[in-house]
């Protein structure tokens, strides 16, 4: 087995955690698997920081809130460093949205 940096390997894990709930959440999002393959990343970069943008512009009738997350997802998977975050941030809304489930189902 080769030696890989420490560093390196948080970098391989985070990854690897990011792709894990990348996978579970794009068959509930429209095209995301498509946009996600290698040459769409400009067009990634632009659409994640247009649903930024967009989001912060929420008193508009067409914008929302509901932009942040996905434009921050979108950028996620070309900027390593967002990475960490939003997997966080995923993770957490899932488990909240399970658990509100499970609340109305009784």
């Amino acid at each position: 087995m080769p030696y890989l940096h420490p560093m390196q390997r948080k970098r391989d894990r985070i990854r690897a955690r990011f792709d894990r709930q990348y996978r579970k959440i794009a068959p509930h999002v429209p095209s995301m698997t498509r946009i996600r393959k290698p040459g769409w990343m400009v067009a990634r970069i632009v659409l994640g920081v247009t649903f930024v943008l967009g989001g912060f512009l929420a008193i508009l009738p067409v914008f929302g809130l509901w932009m942040i997350p996905l434009g921050l997802l979108l950028l996620a998977i070309d900027v390593p460093v967002l990475k960490g975050p939003v997997t966080n941030i995923l993770i957490r809304g899932r488990r909240r949205i399970d658990l509100l489930r499970r609340r109305w189902r009784g």
